[in-house]
């Protein structure tokens, strides 16, 4: 009985893993309907020395009705978000989702892996804000 309930955990465990990996695969990782009209960039650097090589950037984003966003990756690129208008639901790499309406916010620390999707008929405006590292000169 023993050996037949750690095999069926080990099966279990299999299953859940393999699932995980098919979610990843079934990201999409390209961009369809999204648009960024508005971009404002400061170098840190010249306001605080101790933040030479950084950025702060402030960002309109768009995402048409049935348009996403790709599966992307906040290393190296914090962010706090301002939901504007629309309905995007944002899954992360790990398959658990959460749906976002005009007024709410989030935050995307370093470990966020994810994707939006605008599931609306409106399009999904957003304004985010990040760190990001100031490209080579």
């Amino acid at each position: 009985m023993r050996r037949a309930l750690m095999l069926g955990g080990g099966v279990a465990l299999a299953l859940s893993a393999s699932a995980y990996f098919a979610f990843a695969d079934d990201a999409p990782k390209d961009n369809q309907g999204y648009t960024t009209p508005k971009t404002v960039v400061i170098d840190l650097g010249n306001e605080i020395p101790s933040m030479a090589g950084w950025q702060l950037r402030l960002r309109v984003l768009n995402i048409a009705p049935g348009g996403h966003i790709g599966l992307h990756s906040h290393k190296d690129r914090p962010a706090v978000v301002y939901f504007h208008q629309g309905t995007d639901v944002i899954t992360n790499e790990d398959g658990t989702s959460k749906t976002f309406y005009p007024g709410e916010t989030t935050a995307e620390g370093v470990n966020t892996v994810h994707w939006h999707k605008n599931a609306g008929n409106d399009a999904v405006v957003i304004y985010t804000a990040d760190l990001v590292k100031a490209p080579a000169k």
